[in-house]
């Protein structure tokens, strides 16, 4: 399975180093322009309202057309939209770059359905913990590497050699990435708009759906504030705040690499999910009381097991519920709800740091997962829950 994924692996990883870069440096990019924390939020709303049009669409082309072009298209508007973000000298110019990359995106769920293509059901949640895995090991270089950059030459400097990666990723996946889907026989039945519009309305895959949303939710919330948080709470700067994501990356690609494939064995994906929803909870409960590097610690620790452990319990039980000629739809539509969450989320978030302080930046993120949890357990108790674990409808 390993050498099967090593391409998709290797490009993400790549992709993610440059990703990484901006993650921690937007937001003090956005409020350097003097604007409050709440433009933050809708930057972040905006670029998410691009990609939740967008994702769906590139993950149905890529049931028509193949993987690999859906990719390479991926890849040309980020190298765009990240160059942009250099010469941004106005909050306007920045809002446009954003548009531009969350438009061409929707490489999330392409790659999930590349990963679904070419291993088994069983081996899902493992191939897509390998996945989360190599994002974290990205993560532990991007934003030292960011911080770095910027602590020597600015802002513009970590936005280019991001760009420069994606350019990398895009001149891998054209002589390197073998296409995972066959085009379509003549005669076979296509996936067409009607059935994307209506996979939110199917008996397969409604619940785990709704589930996947509330989860979103409460990452996206915390995604949003974390840095702003980690400011309030621990008076964190833009470089101590790259070291402490650089530290979570790698607790991450521990888990990822090898908790995940050892829980889905162990408990399977829907034990393990609901695990991970409740470990979310109680590090979003705890974090009110973070003030010492042994504090935030522990919230670290907590969330990273209940990140991915939910992540991908679910984002597998979506796939296995899929058939083949759906999983680049069907992923595409889950992959939309992070962008819908990132729509609605990142003002809710920041709006209640900003109202209430660094101690209640948390609040949403934990309802959130509290009801992905109770949803989790509403659909275990469903005799259908396990159809979805067997997956009968992915069937060749």
């Amino acid at each position: 399975m390993i050498r099967k994924l090593l391409p998709i692996l290797g490009i993400t990883f790549i992709d993610i180093i440059g990703f990484s870069m901006l993650l921690p440096l937007l937001p003090y990019f956005v409020t350097h322009f003097g604007v409050s924390a709440e433009v933050v939020g809708i930057l972040m709303a905006t670029f998410s309202l691009c990609q939740l049009i967008s994702g769906p669409l590139w993950g149905n082309a890529s049931d028509r057309i193949g993987r690999k072009k859906v990719l390479v298209i991926s890849q040309i508007g980020a190298t765009i939209g990240w160059a942009m973000l250099a010469f941004a000298h106005t909050i306007q110019w920045v809002f446009i770059a954003r548009i531009v990359e969350g438009i061409s995106g929707g490489n999330i769920g392409i790659t999930q359905a590349y990963v679904a293509d070419v291993v088994e059901p069983k081996d899902r949640a493992r191939a897509f913990g390998f996945i989360g895995a190599t994002f974290a090991a990205g993560m532990v270089f991007g934003p030292a590497g960011g911080g770095l950059l910027f602590a020597r030459y600015g802002f513009a400097a970590p936005f280019l050699v991001a760009s420069g990666l994606q350019l990398l990723t895009l001149i891998l996946t054209l002589v390197l990435l073998p296409e995972s889907r066959a085009k379509p026989a003549d005669g076979e039945a296509k996936v067409g708009l009607r059935e994307m519009a209506t996979t939110f309305t199917n008996a397969r895959f409604s619940p785990l759906l709704a589930q996947k949303f509330a989860l979103s939710l409460a990452l996206y919330a915390w995604y949003s504030v974390i840095a702003l948080y980690l400011a309030g709470q621990l008076n964190f700067g833009v470089v101590q705040t790259t070291q402490y994501f650089s530290g979570f990356a790698l607790v991450n690609v521990a888990i990822n690499g090898i908790g995940v494939g050892k829980a889905s064995k162990k408990l399977g994906d829907r034990v393990m999910s609901l695990l991970g929803l409740a470990l979310l909870a109680i590090a979003f409960a705890f974090t009110p009381f973070v003030h010492t590097a042994l504090t935030v610690a522990v919230v670290m620790v907590l969330f990273a097991l209940g990140g991915a452990f939910a992540q991908n319990g679910i984002t597998a039980m979506i796939s296995n519920a899929a058939t083949d000629r759906e999983q680049g739809t069907v992923l595409g539509v889950s992959s939309s709800l992070d962008s819908l969450s990132g729509i609605i989320a990142p003002p809710i978030s920041t709006g209640v740091l900003s109202r209430y302080g660094s101690p209640f930046a948390g609040l949403p993120s934990l309802v959130m997962s509290a009801a992905g949890l109770a949803l989790g357990i509403r659909n275990a108790l469903t005799p259908s829950a396990l159809k979805t674990e067997t997956n009968p409808a992915a069937s060749k």
